[in-house]
């Protein structure tokens, strides 16, 4: 079987696995605040001292709405949010310190949005400030935070690499004029070159940038013309997403049509090419969707196996238990997931009322247990392996009658107790992921969960 039918074949919607159980697939009917504040307690008290903790903290806030986007977010010119939102932030952590034993040890922390820096830089060293007090910070900790071309300034620079931020993440997407319009998306290749110029020299180590390919209007000549220049300007890491069509989740992307948007074999052929360029350019391959260079610690993880995936996506950092705060976001215990309310005035609601703002969750199963594991060891490592008590799930049993079906087309090569991902199958990854997923394949899932690109 040919590229072209493969791509076809396994042209399905399937989720891109930055948990498991996804999240339409949550058992929040069994769970409660109770049991989650448990859950952070007894991570908490098992991982601190030996591995620290990871915050992600979300932002939601933008000056304006980037149709193709799918995070959460809150659009406005009112910057007057910013500092009832930094306080509410910053209530929720004490909130969770409260129940917290120990001081907490901070492995990784990671601003998201939205956009990080719709905020001033004051404002941000003012949050930053209260989230550390009385916290440890881990002799290998890692800050990150991501980046609006067109809006991050010197001082946001300044303000967050002196408070430990040594990396970020431009969202740069396409410098094609005519994609820009349509996705109301804009940033120059100068305003790129400014903030990644000032940023080296202030001293950040790893600068990423984020792409996206089949976003309506794309073309193949004007994703060339984006990734010769990206390679250019040399960034340390790059994410390189397949766009998610999903207007049904996200009105704004109603401001396109499928007819926009490439057809599969032209979205399959803008994927080959940027993937191309950037493996001949000296980028290799992480996982899904994720290219570094040699000197990157995301492509060091990757060679002695301690590439982790979570929430945030790729990361050389593993910590049991990932608190998020803010408006929508997930938290992470390793037995539980959790994830706070979406709209901002519920949010700022129930922090004014000192409560903890989760509203839906999951407690993993042992079964649960059982196929992240398998599905981490596949986004991972490009393999996995099972024993004699992985064969007493009736579950995973039949998860392994869909193996064959991979091998022959030449997806993955079988063992008696293991399989490994082919050259061709790290195109698959997802699919390949899938055979484990046995929520997906207990129930059929409502229509339209998950996009092709998601």
């Amino acid at each position: 079987m040919d590229i072209q039918e493969l791509i076809q074949k396994y042209a399905g919607a399937v989720p891109r696995y930055t948990s498991y159980p996804t999240v339409p697939y949550w058992d929040s009917e069994t769970f409660s605040k109770d049991k989650w504040l448990s859950a952070v307690k007894e991570s908490f008290n098992a991982s601190n001292t030996v591995s620290g903790i990871s915050l992600y903290i979300h932002l939601p806030y933008c000056e304006s709405l980037c149709t193709y986007c799918g995070c959460n977010t809150r659009i406005t010119k009112n910057h007057g949010v910013e500092k009832p939102y930094i306080k509410a932030v910053a209530q929720e952590w004490e909130l969770y310190k409260a129940i917290l034993v120990d001081q907490p040890i901070i492995k990784e922390l990671h601003l998201g949005g939205g956009t990080p820096t719709f905020f001033s830089p004051e404002h941000l060293k003012n949050l930053l400030e209260e989230i550390l007090t009385g916290c440890i910070l881990h002799t290998d900790a890692e800050f990150s935070f991501e980046a609006h071309p067109a809006n991050t300034t010197e001082s946001h620079l300044n303000v967050l690499y002196n408070l430990g931020f040594k990396r970020l993440s431009l969202g740069i997407q396409d410098f094609d004029v005519k994609v820009q319009e349509i996705i109301n998306r804009y940033q120059t290749v100068e305003q790129v070159f400014e903030v990644h110029s000032n940023a080296t020299r202030i001293g950040y180590n790893s600068i990423n940038y984020d792409l996206i390919y089949g976003l309506p209007l794309q073309t193949l000549n004007g994703l060339e013309k984006t990734i010769s220049t990206v390679i250019d300007l040399k960034p340390d890491r790059i994410a390189y997403y397949g766009y998610a069509h999903v207007p049904w989740v996200k009105p704004g992307q109603r401001k396109f049509t499928e007819a926009d948007l490439p057809n599969t074999e032209e979205r399959q052929a803008l994927y080959e090419l940027g993937r191309k360029m950037l493996i001949e350019a000296g980028y290799k391959e992480i996982g899904m969707d994720h290219f570094a260079l040699e000197s990157d610690t995301l492509h060091k993880a990757q060679q002695e196996g301690k590439l982790h995936r979570n929430f945030m996506g790729y990361t050389h950092h593993y910590t049991q238990l990932m608190i998020g705060l803010g408006v929508s976001s997930i938290s992470d215990t390793w037995n539980a997931f959790a994830q706070n309310v979406k709209k901002v005035e519920d949010y700022l609601k129930l922090i004014a009322q000192n409560e903890i703002p989760v509203f839906k969750g999951h407690v993993l199963t042992e079964e649960d247990l059982l196929m992240r594991k398998h599905i981490l060891n596949l986004m991972c490592r490009n393999q996995t392996a099972w024993g004699a008590l992985d064969l007493l799930n009736d579950n995973f049993k039949e998860s392994l009658l869909r193996l064959p079906d991979l091998e022959a087309d030449g997806l993955i090569v079988q063992s008696e107790n293991s399989i490994e991902v082919t050259k061709i199958g790290e195109r698959f990854l997802r699919n390949i992921c899938a055979v484990f997923d046995a929520r997906l394949h207990a129930k059929d899932l409502e229509q339209n969960v998950f996009s092709k690109g998601d």
